[in-house]
């Protein structure tokens, strides 16, 4: 059942499931309540419920793709691309978005809303494909094709993420540094999922492409059982709005949109990429899923971070909090009010 938490302004806060009844509603002015665990082998996924914002829904990035209303181009630099929305209906770009083709395969690093018709915008990437530099095969080298998958690792969301802000223990923040830790994951991903499948996910046209290396068949067939068991539930509900994630009894992440409809769209595409890391790291043994109490706990913990103002190229803003627990990213438009935030992320750390 789900249970009400807290939620001040800007942040959510500590949730009590056993609080015995709501929450006053100026403790919760969005009304959010979480639900308890549903699990299926090592992932544990946990609903966030609410009323969802009026208004329009955007297209996703990869709606719009497939309906070719946007243009991802090449600019020539390894870590910014540009984005062109050619369409009528505002589209909805998620940090973490894999873009299949160019002169290599890229994850956005940047959430935002295109607005119609709004001409080239750069947006910030990262390389997710080391060492190709030219067409591959009848791919066009300079536009992406597709944006099917979301970036499958917590640590190199972090890795990308770090680009925010300064960090405490004075490491560098450098893209370069970062787009170094971003190949490391995906070669570590791919190392798991192929121990953990039995069999190379590596595809000979690009061994260090991670888009293909998701597209593999043998990783298919796995995710298949786990999408089965998992993918209705979040669909079974006009309140979801998002849902945090544990692994192996640990908490990973969280996701919140403003709204149902923009929740149901992401929905599939990143519980695949949540499935993916959790056959990358399944062990012999599942521990249980993490009480609701903690989960909530897990939310509240960044709270108490100072807020980080960002302006992430001409288009979008992000407020950073950060506790020693997790890493909360909340992105808007750029100069808009807090209220018209788009997304928020929760990253364990």
């Amino acid at each position: 059942m789900p249970c009400n938490w807290k939620i001040p302004a800007i942040l959510l806060a500590l949730c009590l499931p056993q609080c015995g009844g709501a929450l006053a509603q100026t403790d919760n002015p969005e009304g959010y309540r979480l639900s308890d665990p549903v699990v299926h082998g090592n992932l544990a996924i946990y609903f966030v419920h609410g009323k969802s914002r009026s208004g329009p829904i955007p297209l996703t990035l990869q709606e719009a793709l497939a309906r070719k209303v946007i243009t991802v181009r090449e600019t020539g630099q390894v870590n910014e691309l540009q984005v062109e929305n050619t369409g009528a209906e505002e589209i909805f770009i998620q940090s973490g978005d894999i873009v299949k083709g160019g002169q290599q395969d890229r994850v956005l690093s940047v959430s935002m809303v295109l607005p119609p018709h709004s001409g080239a915008v750069p947006i910030d990437s990262f390389c997710v494909e080391s060492g190709r530099w030219s067409p591959r095969g009848a791919e066009d080298p300079k536009t992406f094709s597709s944006a099917a998958a979301a970036l499958p690792s917590r640590s190199a969301k972090l890795a990308v993420a770090g680009m925010l802000t300064k960090q405490p223990d004075g490491g560098d923040t450098s893209v370069s540094t970062r787009q170094q830790e971003v190949w490391k994951d995906v070669a570590q991903l791919q190392q798991k999922l192929s121990a953990n499948l039995g069999a190379s996910v590596a595809a000979p046209r690009s061994r260090t492409s991670l888009q293909l290396t998701l597209e593999d068949s043998r990783l298919a067939g796995e995710q298949a059982e786990y999408v089965a068991a998992l993918q209705p539930k979040g669909e079974q509900g006009d309140d979801i709005v998002g849902y945090v994630f544990a692994l192996n009894g640990q908490i990973n992440s969280a996701n919140i949109y403003p709204s149902n409809g923009l929740f149901r769209k992401m929905w599939p595409k990143l519980l695949r990429a949540n499935v993916t890391e959790a056959i990358g790291e399944r062990t012999a043994d599942n521990a249980p899923a993490p009480p609701t109490t903690a989960v909530s706990g897990f939310i509240g913990s960044a709270d108490g971070g100072r807020a980080v103002e960002a302006k992430v190229g001409e288009r979008a803003s992000v407020s950073v909090r950060e506790s020693t627990r997790a890493m909360v990213l909340e992105a808007r438009p750029a100069n808009a009010p807090v209220a018209s935030w788009v997304y928020r992320s929760y990253l364990a750390k």
